[in-house]
């Protein structure tokens, strides 16, 4: 019968000593270590190593990477409603400043083609902005924003950047208000730059429309004719364009021709104008044009001033009823 023996001796105590195996174990790792800085024998067994633990690597990091992507996927819905309408209202700030950047853009353009415009015009010339117009639709006139203070004076011409666009009837301190050359009330005298015929541009009460109602059926005018101011009435200056002829019809039983011209002042488009002191007159003759009532004035100063002298005539009249009887 086969009877096991015990050994009561220590397990530990059997073996080397374990001082002797750290002390073996540090000096091989000292060596390996040295080997490998200097030689760099064991590069390839640390990439080995390296793609053996990448599993292990990515197992331990798949919760953190799970959990990041449920965290995102399943965000707090007030807080991106919260950034929606805060995105959603900058960019409608945004759009409105766009849209002001667009009419300012186009204030702009005006600007520079009325200031183009202005290069070859004589004299002094002043920019308006057009604050109202007039509803009544009988009655093309407009008001601006500059008046007395800015030297603006009654019947002054006024022009945008494509012709001759009105004449200042009123004036106020600070505004003033324009009949525009459509206005049936209006009226303007022109003639063609082809050939020099004079005639008269009456407005039609149609912003497209002007009337040359005083031209014969003999008169030299083709439709595209240019019509400039002649500048006779004393209050437009000569040579700036005022329409161009549009229809010429000729019946020879009539006397006048019926001629029909289109403004090429954007009367309906403008918001920007051009007030115009001409050269022709003196700088002293300037403020008496400003205004007509010190020349009425002194029109009926004159008859008092003559009265003296008239009476006169008042006492050399009576022997014309003397004289009278005899002749009879």
């Amino acid at each position: 019968m086969v009877t096991l023996s015990s050994d009561s001796r220590n397990i530990i105590g059997r073996g080397p000593p374990l001082g002797a195996g750290l002390f073996f174990l540090g000096v091989v790792s000292v060596a390996v270590m040295m080997l490998d800085h200097r030689g760099h024998y064991l590069e390839t067994v640390r990439l080995w190593m390296g793609a053996a633990a990448s599993p292990i690597y990515t197992v331990v990091q798949a919760p953190g990477q799970l959990w990041g992507w449920l965290t995102g996927s399943f965000a707090d819905r007030a807080r991106l409603r919260a950034e929606n309408a805060e995105l959603t209202e900058e960019l409608r700030a945004a759009r409105v400043k766009l849209l002001q950047f667009d009419s300012l853009r186009e204030e702009n353009l005006r600007l520079r083609a009325v200031r183009e415009a202005s290069a070859g015009v004589g004299g002094r010339t002043l920019i308006a902005e057009i604050m109202r117009v007039d509803v009544d639709p009988f009655r093309h006139r407009i008001r601006i924003n500059k008046g007395a203070d800015d030297g603006v004076f009654r019947n002054q011409p006024v022009l945008d950047a494509f012709g001759i666009f009105g004449q200042v009837v009123q004036v106020d301190k600070f505004t003033s208000t324009l009949i525009l050359i459509s206005d049936a009330e209006h009226a303007i005298p022109v003639q063609v730059n082809r050939n020099g015929i004079r005639s008269i541009a009456v407005g039609t009460g149609d912003l497209n429309k002007l009337s040359l109602p005083y031209l014969t059926v003999e008169s030299d005018v083709r439709t595209g004719d240019l019509l400039v101011s002649s500048g006779l009435d004393g209050i437009f200056p000569a040579g700036y364009p005022v329409a161009r002829v549009t229809r010429v019809e000729r019946n020879a039983a009539d006397t006048f021709a019926l001629v029909e011209a289109k403004p090429l002042a954007q009367l309906d488009r403008d918001r920007e104008v051009l007030l115009l002191w001409t050269d022709q007159p003196p700088p002293a003759e300037a403020p008496a044009s400003t205004s007509k009532p010190p020349p009425a004035k002194s029109s009926a100063a004159a008859p008092a001033a003559a009265r003296p002298a008239a009476s006169p005539a008042t006492t050399s009249s009576p022997p014309a009823p003397a004289t009278q009887p005899p002749q009879e």
